[in-house]
């Protein structure tokens, strides 16, 4: 009987020992500000950019050269029947599109601001009140590891908090490392790695806040589900039995 009552008290004090600290698990913590600095952002053009640019103008005749022609995609060849689709443009190796009429531009590295600047600059002797719109259509983030459901998530608006692109993958399980999160990104042909951790209400204000168009977001297991794989996933489940077990063994026998 008193075997079993200690080892009932040492599985308990190890349950109680085991536990997750709050400090882990916790996102923004040590907010002390009601404010948080304004924190701008604006994606750049890469190489392998999809882009969408239409240029408008008082006089549609005028811009229309300008544009890419619109094509018919046959949905049903039986009934021919399509839907109009707009042609893009695909920013080459060298960041550089195909632009009628204008010839070879160089936007990649510019932000759509940069870029909208730029066309305008180019347009201004042929198209003096044009209107540009650039948008990047293949916008897109991949989250792995650690979150209920990995995958690449294409965004719609161009601009994506790292907080929401976890919340697209269902969060982080609670075996994922919130304090130690890889941020892949690629600038300017090099690649960038980041750690962040998002326990810290500081990493708001940090360029990395905010996701580029292909950053790949990678949480780490922790120190609980990398040792699960070397002694199996169900030693916790096995503690508690074993835990009832006794529990009802000293019950029973006193």
């Amino acid at each position: 009987m008193k075997y079993f009552k200690r080892l009932f008290f040492l599985i308990l004090v190890l349950s109680l020992f085991s536990c997750a600290s709050k400090k882990n698990v916790v996102y923004l913590q040590n907010n002390t500000t009601s404010a948080i600095s304004e924190n701008t952002y604006e994606p750049y053009i890469q190489s392998d950019d999809v882009l969408l640019i239409l240029v408008s103008s008082e006089n549609p005749e005028i811009a229309a050269p300008y544009n890419l022609k619109s094509v018919v995609v046959d949905n049903n060849i039986e009934e021919a029947s399509g839907n109009v689709k707009m042609q893009t443009y695909i920013v080459d190796a060298n960041g550089n599109i195909e632009f009628p009429i204008l010839g070879s531009l160089h936007l990649g590295g510019l932000t759509k601001t940069q870029a909208i600047v730029k066309l305008k600059q180019e347009l201004k002797d042929h198209v003096t009140d044009a209107i540009i719109n650039l948008r990047i259509l293949n916008f897109k983030v991949t989250v792995l590891g650690e979150v209920t459901k990995p995958g690449s998530f294409t965004i719609k608006s161009e601009r994506i908090t790292l907080l929401e692109a976890l919340s697209l993958a269902g969060d982080l399980t609670i075996y994922g490392k919130r304090n130690n999160i890889l941020l892949i990104r690629e600038q300017n042909g090099n690649k960038i790695m980041e750690r962040i951790d998002i326990t810290k209400s500081d990493f708001i204000n940090s360029p990395f806040y905010y996701l580029s168009q292909n950053d790949v977001v990678y949480v780490e297991p922790n120190k609980t589900r990398v040792n699960s794989s070397l002694i199996g996933p169900n030693l916790t489940v096995g503690i508690s039995a074993l835990s009832l077990i006794v529990t009802i063994i000293a019950l029973t026998t006193r």
